[in-house]
């Protein structure tokens, strides 16, 4: 029995090499898990229990397992190659209808403009509708962009925004000032009021429009706000004096120089807009809140609106939750969809199909989506960086050689058999 033993020694420490090698192979290949071999002895006992201690039939190799550690984590320059730092799978469609499972995080967009790997295969997650991410929905190849549609932003008109901020403004009035010498305000005539600033707004196309605001001191604590707009060249008329239909409103402050009324209502016509009939009226709220009035030169110190022209597609970011934002040259920017990785109770049980993919099995349990960094779990994502190899190559090196000496000795034995027997043969 002795060549069987040896011959089964053999078997085993030439797959052990054999997978030890497959780990060397792929020490830089991204997102691989290393191998590991597994032996078993052979039981020799018969059934009806004869022997009372059965001499085993050598060993043999029980399985190759993949241990799913974290690799290192490297940094690259392309915002699509994103690392899982924890656990999970990113969850790629094979083209037929099922889904596949990988650690490879080398992404690039294909001419349809989907997230796609080196293979060709697509990225999946949910994708956003009107910038929300609906959680729950089944997880879609994600698509960045149509080439058929456009890819510019649509414009916001300011006061557009969902919480229709419109204008806001801070600036400090000096008290120090009396009364313009000249009345009543003419906007042409700096004598008829003490200070004026202007903000850009944009109308329901994304034209720019250069909102003017002229403050005329009426009274101790009380100051009357004008305003006009200048409309883009083309546009007609190119400036309009709003101040025709009344005053913007009437700013009053306390003795500590606060503001008590903060807030009021801008209305211009698509008439006064230069574009009659081609844009929507625009009605947004002027919010001069924190404004105050002190003994000290008058100063804007903050002015922000919430209207934005369009702007061109620029590019991506990944954040950390899967959570993929398009950059736009306007300086928006909006959701367009959210990576969703998958998680197994028994990753080991999944069977390896090669480039990098792994598919479920029985043995590896039902995927569990869920989301990046929302439990132990799943890892969090980190964009323009990839996960590599795990493979410890001193580790392997080691056992390399361990599985060299464990050959030789095998083969020993067989040498050792063989002179057994030529002895026996050589009896007379």
């Amino acid at each position: 029995m002795g060549f069987q033993q040896g011959l089964a020694g053999l078997n085993a420490s030439s797959k052990a090499l054999d997978t030890i090698g497959n780990n060397i192979a792929n020490a830089s290949t991204i997102g691989y898990k290393t191998g590991s071999t597994q032996f078993a002895d052979v039981f020799a006992a018969s059934l009806s229990g004869a022997g009372a201690a059965p001499v085993g039939l050598g060993t043999k190799v029980s399985a190759v397992v993949q241990q799913f550690t974290q690799g290192s984590i490297g940094v690259t320059s392309n915002p699509l190659d994103i690392a899982i730092n924890g656990g999970g799978f990113f969850q790629m469609d094979d083209g037929n209808g099922a889904t596949v499972y990988s650690r490879n995080g080398q992404f690039q967009l294909d001419q349809s403009g989907y997230i796609v790997n080196s293979n060709g295969l697509q990225l999946k997650g949910i994708m956003a509708s009107m910038g929300v991410i609906s959680q729950g929905s089944p997880a879609v190849p994600l698509r960045l962009f149509d080439p058929t549609q456009s890819l510019a932003g649509p414009p916001q008109a300011t006061g557009g925004s969902p919480g229709n901020t419109g204008v806001d403004v801070n600036v400090n009035l000096d008290a120090r000032l009396g009364s313009p010498s000249v009345a009543p305000f003419d906007f042409n005539n700096p004598s008829s009021y003490n200070q004026s600033t202007a903000i850009t707004t944009y109308d329901s196309l994304g034209n720019a429009h250069t909102y003017s605001m002229y403050f005329v001191k009426t009274a101790a604590n009380t100051w009357d706000v004008y305003s006009t707009v200048t409309n883009p060249a083309g546009a007609s008329p190119t400036f309009t004096d709003l101040s025709g239909g009344g005053k913007l409103g009437t700013m009053t402050f306390d003795q500590s120089g606060n503001i008590t009324s903060p807030s009021f209502n801008a209305s211009i016509t698509a008439a006064e807009l230069g574009y009659a009939g081609a844009v929507n009226a625009l009605s947004f709220p002027v919010n001069f809140a924190g404004s105050t009035q002190f003994g000290s030169s008058f100063s804007v110190n903050a002015m922000v609106q919430d209207g934005y022209g369009s702007g061109t597609l620029a590019g991506f970011n990944v954040g950390q939750d899967g959570t993929i934002l398009g950059r736009y040259t306007n300086g928006q920017t909006a959701v367009v969809g959210q990576i969703i990785l998958a998680a197994f109770r028994n990753a080991q049980g999944m069977q390896p199909l090669g480039d990098n993919v792994w598919a479920q099995t029985p043995g590896s349990g039902d995927a569990i989506a869920g989301v990046p960094g929302s439990s132990g779990q799943y890892g969090v994502l980190q964009s323009a960086a990839l996960e590599e190899s795990n493979v410890d190559l001193t580790a392997e090196l080691v056992s390399m050689i361990t599985m060299q000496r464990s050959y030789q000795a095998n083969a020993q034995t067989i040498k050792t058999q063989d002179s057994i027997l030529q002895t026996l043969v050589n009896l007379r």
